[in-house]
């Protein structure tokens, strides 16, 4: 499947004309390949032993190529840092409030969304961006909570009053 996804995101730069170039190969191959909603930072370092003339700006630079062509989405999770994600295949996120994790959910019935909010406000729907908020279970642990009401508690942005 990874692979299926990958050829077609090479597909969309040639059909853009743009050259794959092996640095924009690694890097696609790298968010393809990892979930990890990675930062320029987390990107390069895990690529710079594979590619030594790979630079930072170049990471950059080809990350904002693969936003602007729709192949990866920007996140921003709380830490004040973007991080990016490979959108071969419609899903959402779930963010935790208190580390920033961010877990991707795959929902087979996720287009609906788009279909529904059509019908219901009359606009020519072009795409979504959907996150839900919580807490990871990690941080559950961490934080000694075991039921949605202890989240009050915790004075999370998102949690109910």
């Amino acid at each position: 499947m990874a692979e299926d996804m990958l050829t077609q995101a090479l597909k969309q730069l040639k059909d853009h004309r743009i050259r794959v170039t092996p640095q924009r190969q690694i890097i696609l191959t790298y968010l393809v390949t990892h979930h990890n909603h990675p930062s320029v930072e987390t990107i390069y370092q895990a690529l710079a032993a594979q590619l030594p003339n790979l630079s930072l700006a170049t990471v950059y630079n080809t990350l904002k190529l693969f936003v602007d062509l729709g192949i990866v989405i920007e996140l921003q999770n709380g830490d004040a840092g973007t991080h990016y994600d490979f959108f071969g295949r419609p899903h959402y996120h779930v963010v935790c409030e208190n580390c920033g994790k961010i877990t991707d959910v795959f929902e087979p019935d996720l287009r609906s969304v788009e279909t529904k909010a059509a019908e219901l406000s009359g606009y020519l729907v072009t795409g979504h961006n959907m996150e839900v908020y919580g807490l990871c279970p990690d941080c559950q642990k961490l934080l000694h909570v075991t039921e949605t009401s202890d989240l009050r508690r915790l004075n999370l942005s998102h949690a109910e009053s």
